[in-house]
């Protein structure tokens, strides 16, 4: 029987990365024009992570893989030459049953869209709040 509960556990397990992975990986037709794993206090400067990248004209969105350990508000902001944008995310959980078992799927909520007049470089500010320990990714993609 142990070992019954086992492979269930096994599977649930695979199943949950499924989910959590594929649900934020781009779609055909989007394109990432920025991502980052932070998953090391070392890739933060005071706290925070900073980085520029260039983004042409277009919508966008935000994408996230986050988990149970990653920073439960995540400031994010936007500054560019004709662009400035300020989102906090806050970290939700749910919770999912089955028969034999429970566990949970993390998401951000907070406004994941942004649209770009214009080409240009583009500084992106990733504040954890305190929680540099916690790993997310985040990747911006065009629609």
């Amino acid at each position: 029987m142990n070992k019954k509960i086992f492979v269930v556990l096994i599977i649930i397990t695979i199943a949950i990365f499924v989910i959590n992975f594929s649900s934020d990986t781009p779609k055909e037709g989007e394109n990432t024009v920025f991502h980052v794993t932070l998953a090391n206090p070392e890739l933060y400067s005071d706290g925070v992570y900073t980085n520029t990248f260039h983004i042409d004209k277009g919508e966008y969105s935000f994408r996230f893989v986050p988990n149970g350990s990653s920073p439960k508000n995540l400031s994010i902001t936007l500054n560019g030459e004709n662009f400035d944008l300020s989102e906090n995310f806050k970290l939700e959980n749910t919770k999912h049953q089955t028969g034999i078992s429970e566990y949970f799927t993390w998401n951000y909520q907070g406004n994941n869209t942004l649209s770009i007049l214009e080409n240009q470089e583009i500084l992106i500010i990733i504040n954890p709040n305190g929680n540099t320990m916690g790993s997310v990714s985040v990747s911006i993609v065009g629609n």
